[in-house]
């Protein structure tokens, strides 16, 4: 059985030190750049419940979804079935 963790975040995933780096990155983007905490926290979770999440990372763009959820003018790439 493996124990890589393919429905999860990064942190979830045990993947803390690339969770670290891509933490501090969002740290680093300009506030008027970033969605607001409660709007990010709603994308994480559609992202977490999707099939396209694999460690942290969305199939169908290759994007860290920590990231992505994150800034404000982002969207879902799922073309075929936009969660946010």
């Amino acid at each position: 059985m493996s124990k890589n963790c393919k429905k999860c975040l990064l942190l979830e995933a045990g993947e803390k030190v690339t969770y670290d780096e891509i933490m501090q990155y969002v740290a680093s983007i300009d506030e008027s750049e970033k969605a607001d905490e409660a709007t990010a926290n709603k994308r994480l979770n559609l992202c977490k419940n999707c099939d396209n999440l694999i460690s942290g990372m969305c199939l169908k763009c290759g994007c860290y979804v920590e990231v992505r959820t994150r800034l404000k003018n982002s969207e879902c790439p799922n073309y075929d079935n936009k969660k946010w």
